[in-house]
């Protein structure tokens, strides 16, 4: 398996595709229901098998991931070869990004000393959709991109 299997909820929210999966493999319902008591390591085959063709398409599609934390936020924009990364920190110990409040304040305080601002981009060291999963796995989550595009345009408005 290259990523990691779906968690049930997953799989719900994707019961419709997961049945059209299964009805590819020729795998109806009735026999679905036989595979997972008779040949349960088969059925768990079909289940990371299944997991991992959602992962790859949705990796495929992303252009954006953001990652909150408490003093921290990272906002990440990818292509084929490069990641771009904007790391916005506040050294104010006591702001949290995770709430609303953190956030006023952060817009308050953009381009003041308490806070600090990097770029950078970096190519791809390994396969870029397995890059985007390890991000994902350590809290990001996919976007969108419009805080990232809003972030970049206050800082390209700064130069």
């Amino acid at each position: 398996m290259k990523y990691e299997r779906l968690t049930k909820e997953q799989f719900e929210e994707l019961h419709e595709e997961f049945a059209n999966f299964l009805a590819s493999q020729q795998i109806d319902k009735n026999e679905w229901e036989i595979l997972k008591k008779e040949k349960p390591e088969v059925a768990e085959q079909e289940l990371d098998i299944f997991s991992d063709l959602i992962w790859e398409g949705a990796l495929q599609n992303a252009n954006f991931i953001e990652n909150f934390a408490k003093n921290h936020i990272f906002l990440f924009r990818f292509d084929e070869k490069n990641i771009d990364v904007i790391m916005i920190k506040s050294l104010n110990e006591e702001v949290d990004f995770m709430d609303k409040s953190g956030l006023e304040w952060l817009g308050q305080k953009m381009f003041t000393p308490e806070v600090e601002i990097r770029t950078g981009t970096k190519k791809f060291e390994k396969d870029r959709n397995y890059e985007l999963f390890d991000l994902i796995k350590q809290g990001g989550i996919l976007s969108q991109g419009e805080l990232y595009a809003q972030i970049y345009d206050l800082l390209n408005s700064k130069k």
